[in-house]
């Protein structure tokens, strides 16, 4: 199977903020996202116990070493990747389901940002789950893999498998 998987970092992208969001009640394609709404944002925000997290430039490049380092060694086949400030997103094909592969690549990017030394081992990265997307057809990969290389606005740290 192949599939799109996205995660964001933690607080990056709070519930009600102005460009929408997504929660269980909305997350089908093709549905609407949540309507802004700032106090429900605000709320989010209260809860949060650790300033919100991003990734910058060196940050992006490990974590794109680490979800290409963890595929090959899982012999799962990344299509494509773009880590940019705030998300992340993966098309990949495997036998594994799309939460295992999500799950793996998190703790392992943590532990690679936790070997370069730039955090607090104690530190939130990432959100509690994300959105994983079964793509049925090479049609809905193609674009997936479209989406995730050239969808996302200027290039950061990005990977795209040949042919």
């Amino acid at each position: 199977m192949t599939y799109l998987i996205t995660f964001s970092c933690y607080g990056g992208h709070l519930h009600g903020n102005e460009s929408g969001s997504v929660d269980r009640g909305h997350n089908l394609p093709g549905s609407r996202m949540i309507p802004p709404d700032p106090h429900r944002q605000l709320a989010e925000r209260r809860r949060l116990d650790q300033p919100a997290y991003a990734l910058d430039a060196p940050r992006r490049n490990i974590v794109l070493d680490s979800l290409c380092d963890r595929c090959r060694e899982q012999r799962w086949r990344l299509l494509a990747a773009h880590v940019r400030t705030s998300h992340v997103h993966l098309v990949v094909e495997s036998e594994a389901s799309p939460e295992r592969i999500m799950n793996d690549v998190k703790s392992y990017a943590s532990r690679c940002l936790n070997r370069a030394g730039l955090d607090d081992v104690a530190r939130k990265r990432w959100t509690r789950h994300g959105s994983t997307r079964w793509l049925w057809t090479p049609d809905s990969a193609s674009a997936a893999i479209r989406y995730v290389v050239d969808g996302q606005g200027e290039p950061m740290a990005v990977f795209e498998a040949e042919g």
